[in-house]
C-alpha cells in the first residue's frame, strides 16, 4: 500500500467512477425488467452500498481493515441486485475494480473475482430461472475472465511503475550521495592544496624572518651594528614578500608566480638565497615554453630544495639547472653538503610534499644522497599539457592547477619566494 497520507481527494477518479456506476445501476433498477412486484431490496442494497463506501469503503484502497469490512458489502450487492432485476448485474462494473484495487495479493483478487461471478450468477438464476442458466454461465464466465485478465494486467503495470519509482528514488539518493562525496573530496583536496601552498611559501618565509631576526639579535648583542642595516633590509624584503604571497593566496589561490617565466624566477630565488645565507648559488635556467601550472610546481621544488640546503646541508655551494628539451622538463638542484641517507624515513613534510605535488602534475622526483656526498634532487614534469587534456594552439590550459595551482581564470605569476625551512620541522 502507498505510504502517502490518506485524503478524500487521493483517489478522486475512483470515487467518481463509483458514484457514476451507482447512479446508472439505480436507473437500471428503476426502469429495467424485474420478475418481482417490488424493487425495494435493490434500492436498499444500493443505499447500504453507497453509505458503506462513504463511511469507510473509500479508505479500503489504502487500509486493509477498511477493505476487509467493505468488500463483503460489495459481494452482497453483487448477489442482491441481479436477483431483483437481472440488468442490474451491471453493478459488476464497479465491484470487480473494487476487488482488484482493495485486495493486496493477486491470488486473493482472482479468487474474489470468481466469488463475484458466482454470486452474480446465483442472483441471475433467482430472477431468471433455470432457463437462463446457459446464458448466465456464459456471461459470468466472460465477466470473470475479462476482469481477471484486466486486473492482472493493471496489477503488473502498477508493479512496474512502483519498481520504477523505487529505482528513481534510489538513483536520486545515489546521486545525492555522490554529489556529497564529491563536495567532501573537493573540500579535502582544497585543504591539502592550501596546506602545500602555505608550507612552500608563507610558512618558509615566516621561518626565514624568524631566523633573520635571531641573527640581527646576535649582531646587536655582539655590537656589530654595521651588519644591522643589511639584516633589516633583508628582513623587510622578506616581510614584504610574505605579505604579497599571502595576498596572492587569498586573491588567486596560488602564491609565488609572475609573468616573466620560470627561468627568471629561479634566478631571483638563487640571488635571494645567496643574499640571506652567504652560500653561492649558480643558476642555469633558460626560458622555456612550459605550461604555467608546471612552472609553479617546479618553482616550489626549487624553493623546498634550497630550504633543505639552508636547514640541513651545511653546503658551501649550490647548483640549480633547468633542462628543457624533449617530452619532459627537468629541474636539478645539487649541493655539496653533508648529505643524508635517502633510504631512511623522515619526519618532515618537505620531500613527501614534493613527491605528492609532482605526482598530481604528472611528474616525478628523484632524491640522490649519501652521508658526506651531498644531495641531488631531480624533478621532472611533462613539457606539454597534462595527459588527456586538449589545449588548442596558443591557448593556456585552464582549470585547477595540479599540485597547488590556480583555478580557471586566475593566471599564476612566477615571483620567486625566499627559500626558508618549514616551520613544521625538518623538511627531510
Amino acid at each position: 500500500m502507498d505510504d502517502t497520507p490518506i485524503t478524500a481527494s487521493r483517489n478522486a477518479w475512483l470515487h467518481a467512477f463509483f458514484a457514476a456506476t451507482v447512479v446508472l445501476t439505480a436507473v437500471i433498477a428503476t426502469f429495467g425488467w424485474s420478475p418481482w412486484p417490488s424493487r425495494w431490496p435493490a434500492f436498499l442494497a444500493l443505499g447500504v452500498f453507497t453509505a458503506a463506501y462513504a463511511a469507510y469503503g473509500w479508505r479500503g484502497y489504502d487500509r486493509q481493515r477498511a477493505a476487509a469490512a467493505f468488500l463483503p458489502v460489495a459481494l452482497a450487492v453483487a448477489f442482491v441486485l441481479p436477483a431483483v432485476a437481472p440488468t442490474t448485474a451491471f453493478v459488476q462494473c464497479i465491484v470487480f475494480p473494487l476487488v482488484w484495487t482493495q485486495v493486496e495479493r493477486t491470488r486473493n483478487a482472482v479468487l474474489l473475482s470468481g466469488v463475484v461471478g458466482l454470486l452474480s450468477a446465483a442472483g441471475l438464476q433467482v430472477s431468471g430461472g433455470p432457463d437462463a442458466l446457459t446464458d448466465t454461465v456464459l456471461i459470468e464466465t466472460v465477466s470473470v475472465v475479462g476482469a481477471c485478465a484486466m486486473g492482472i494486467w493493471m496489477t503488473r503495470v502498477a508493479t512496474l511503475a512502483e519498481e520504477r519509482r523505487r529505482l528513481l528514488d534510489e538513483l536520486r539518493a545515489t546521486q545525492d550521495s555522490l554529489a556529497e562525496a564529491h563536495r567532501s573530496a573537493g573540500v579535502t583536496s582544497e585543504r591539502e592544496r592550501l596546506a602545500r601552498e602555505i608550507h612552500d611559501t608563507v610558512a618558509q618565509d615566516l621561518a626565514g624572518i624568524v631566523m633573520l631576526t635571531e641573527r640581527a639579535r646576535v649582531d646587536l648583542a655582539a655590537d656589530r651594528v654595521d651588519r644591522l642595516d643589511e639584516r633589516l633590509a633583508v628582513l623587510e624584503d622578506s616581510a614584504r614578500t610574505t605579505l604579497e604571497e599571502s595576498r596572492a593566496l587569498v586573491a588567486a589561490g596560488a602564491a609565488g608566480v609572475a609573468s616573466d617565466g620560470l627561468g627568471a624566477a629561479l634566478h631571483r630565488l638563487g640571488e635571494r638565497f645567496t643574499r640571506e645565507t652567504g652560500i653561492p648559488v649558480s643558476v642555469d635556467a633558460p626560458d622555456c615554453a612550459l605550461d604555467r601550472d608546471a612552472q609553479v610546481v617546479l618553482l616550489r621544488v626549487g624553493q623546498e630544495a634550497l630550504a633543505n640546503v639552508r636547514t640541513h646541508a651545511r653546503a658551501s655551494s649550490v647548483r640549480v639547472a633547468l633542462h628543457a628539451g624533449g617530452p619532459r622538463v627537468v629541474l636539478r638542484i645539487e649541493d655539496d653538503g653533508i648529505g643524508f641517507d635517502a633510504a631512511a624515513p623522515t619526519a618532515g613534510h618537505g620531500l613527501r610534499g614534493l613527491h605528492d605535488r609532482l605526482a598530481l602534475a604528472g611528474g616525478t622526483c628523484a632524491v640522490t644522497s649519501a652521508p658526506g656526498a651531498g644531495t641531488v634532487i631531480e624533478a621532472s614534469v611533462p613539457s606539454g599539457p597534462a595527459p588527456g587534456e586538449f589545449v588548442p594552439d596558443g591557448a593556456v590550459p585552464s582549470g585547477t592547477v595540479p599540485g597547488g595551482a590556480l583555478p580557471a581564470g586566475a593566471a599564476p605569476s612566477l615571483q620567486a619566494a625566499p627559500a626558508h625551512p618549514s616551520v613544521t620541522g625538518a623538511a627531510r
